[in-house]
């Protein structure tokens, strides 16, 4: 048995979000990555990401806060949740604790935000968010 739905792709979490009108997107990135990274843009959808950090910088702690802070949304826990950050490393861990907790269908939008490193070790041209066109702003 799996400990959550699975990986998307961000373009597969594009298509569940303009889908599913309860479908919400969780950027689990920190407050400096979405003020100086970007965020995705849902407008053309209607909707807005809800941002939770997974981990607070500088330390690198997980949020110990997070569950029950995204559990304050009160969302349907039947409802598709995509989680994202900048590779799908912190992403996956929140969706296996929110489907630990009893949310059926969390997934993890692989490659995140920026995606893998390139031969070069920069983020931004394998694979991700912005990779694949996907609407963003920049702070």
């Amino acid at each position: 048995m799996s400990t959550y739905a699975g990986d998307v792709s961000p373009q597969q979490a594009w298509d569940i979000l303009a889908g599913d009108a309860n479908a919400v997107l969780v950027d689990v990135r920190t407050p400096a990555e979405w003020n100086y990274v970007g965020v995705p843009d849902l407008s053309k959808l209607g909707k807005k990401p809800l941002f939770l950090p997974w981990l607070f910088f500088p330390s690198m702690e997980v949020n110990p806060q997070f569950v029950q802070n995204l559990e304050t949304v009160h969302l349907s826990q039947e409802a598709p949740l995509l989680f994202l950050c900048r590779s799908g490393v912190r992403s996956k861990a929140a969706a296996v604790a929110m489907t630990a907790r009893g949310y059926a269908r969390c997934y993890n939008i692989s490659g995140g935000f920026e995606g893998d490193p390139d031969t070069g070790h920069h983020r931004g041209m394998v694979n991700g968010w912005k990779v694949g066109g996907l609407p963003w702003l920049q702070g």
